[in-house]
């Protein structure tokens, strides 16, 4: 009796690591589907109310935040969840690195950004220059959220990681609702209420991270030059592979805009939204995985090709789903947007095989980030500037969404290539579910078809 109990108590706790994962990807995902919902019925509004151009006015300015924002946080949000990670007496000292790095390099890339305005680049065109400077402010607050929610991430905060990222994104709908539809008011009444939220935000990262830091014992609240050169050193890798994918992303709508003006960027842009909406799922498991990887300090993969294959089995079906969703962009979007379907379709077979590397891709980054990677990262890169620039003037955004579907493809077969190489894993095995799994996947539904039955049955009796 006794023998049968251990058994069973052996296997409960053998099973609880993988509840808890998926339970905190479930979680996750939740929360980002409503922060997504929201910013796709967001610019669904956006479209209607100021049509391609307004759409890709306000585009062309997060995109360029964004790149601001990737290009100047020096690797620091991974490199601060994987040092925490490892050793929680590291979080006082990174919270003040952190606060103190995005205030003055967020600051100086503000400068930079409205200076290249100013300057009459045709990146920005006819977007009007005191409508770059609103959006510009926002970098500064927008990099200490960025820095704060991988402090939490990094000592299993994600409830914090969480809450951060749905109210940072809630504000998006919020604003274009009271901007656009309650106040009838245009762009720059938008972006700078999308200015004003994010300093909201980001003071509630700063409380948050006061709190976190106050229940500490002996913790010293002070700048950590030592720890903060430490942290720069090891995230240049994490630099070069951050940045690179977020130029790859937002680069060509950018490029589109420069060759081909504001509306087509404005139609690709829906297209990319979409994208990024599939790319959702594996989004979050790299998120929850990679602190796991970190503290399992395991490094034979078998923990990375577990969760990477159900992730692939999981795309290919969002993928087909979503082939039935890109006919449908014209109609909820309008008669501008017809494009969109065809850029959607081009793009969806790279966003499944990006989606797969981007989970493989946490063995490496919890792992030491071997140089091997943000080196794949570069080259991807030099391919991808390369086709933008042959396609996109004669092709437009058609020819965007080629160039980045291939680079998609190309960085998860070099990804994948080396995870075989360094772990002694077959490609196969990260990417075709097993027997034995998918018979799981099946009794669940089964199970849970049972009880939905059930259910109805009992309130029928009711």
């Amino acid at each position: 009796m006794s023998s049968q109990l251990l058994k069973e108590t052996t296997v409960r706790d053998a099973d609880s690591p993988r509840r808890r994962f998926s339970s905190q990807v479930t979680v996750t995902l939740l929360a980002r589907l409503l922060t997504v919902a929201g910013g796709i019925g967001a610019s669904i509004i956006v479209a209607r109310r100021l049509g391609a151009e307004g759409l890709g006015a306000l585009a062309v300015l997060n995109a360029s935040v964004a790149l601001a924002i990737q290009i100047g946080n020096a690797g620091l949000p991974s490199t601060n969840t994987y040092f925490i990670a490892r050793d929680r007496r590291n979080l006082a000292a990174a919270s003040v690195n952190s606060l103190l790095f995005a205030l003055i390099i967020g600051s100086l890339l503000a400068l930079g950004m409205i200076a290249l305005a100013a300057s009459r680049a045709k990146l920005f065109g006819d977007v009007p220059l005191p409508l770059v400077a609103v959006a510009a402010v926002s970098i500064p607050f927008q990099l200490v959220t960025l820095l704060g929610a991988n402090i939490f991430l990094g000592m299993g905060g994600l409830g914090r990681f969480n809450l951060l990222e749905t109210l940072r994104q809630s504000f998006v709908l919020v604003n274009v609702v009271i901007a656009l539809v309650v106040a009838g008011a245009g762009l720059f009444a938008l972006v700078s209420l999308n200015t004003a939220a994010s300093v909201l935000v980001s003071l509630l990262v700063v409380l948050l991270m006061r709190s976190a830091v106050a229940g500490l014992k002996n913790a010293r609240v002070r700048p950590d030059v030592d720890l903060f050169r430490r942290m720069a050193a090891y995230g240049v890798r994490f630099y070069v592979a951050t940045l690179i994918p977020m130029m790859i992303i937002r680069a060509d709508l950018l490029i589109v805009k420069y060759f081909r003006g504001t509306a087509e960027a404005g139609v690709y842009d829906v297209a990319s939204q979409v994208a990024a909406a599939l790319m959702l799922l594996p989004g979050v498991i790299g998120t929850v995985l990679f602190p796991r990887v970190v503290a399992a300090r395991n490094t034979g993969g078998e923990m990375t090709c577990a969760v990477t294959r159900h992730t692939a089995f999981i795309m290919l079906l969002l993928c087909l789903v979503a082939v039935p969703i890109a006919l449908l962009l014209p109609i909820f979007y309008g008669a501008e947007f017809t494009d969109a379907s065809v850029l959607l379709l081009i793009l969806l077979p790279g966003v499944y095989f990006i989606s797969i590397e981007s989970v493989m891709v946490q063995h490496f980054s919890g792992t030491g980030l071997p140089v091997t990677i943000p080196l794949f990262w570069v080259a991807t890169l030099v391919v991808n500037l390369a086709l933008n620039l042959a396609l996109v003037p004669p092709f437009g955004a058609r020819g965007a969404a080629l160039a980045s579907s291939v680079c998609y493809v190309l960085i998860f077969v070099l990804v994948a290539l080396y995870f075989r190489r360094q772990t002694g894993n077959a490609i196969s095995s990260a990417l075709l579910m097993r027997g034995s799994e998918m018979r799981a996947l099946l009794s669940v539904s089964k199970r849970s078809k049972l009880a939905t039955s059930q259910e109805i049955q009992t309130r029928m009796k009711i």
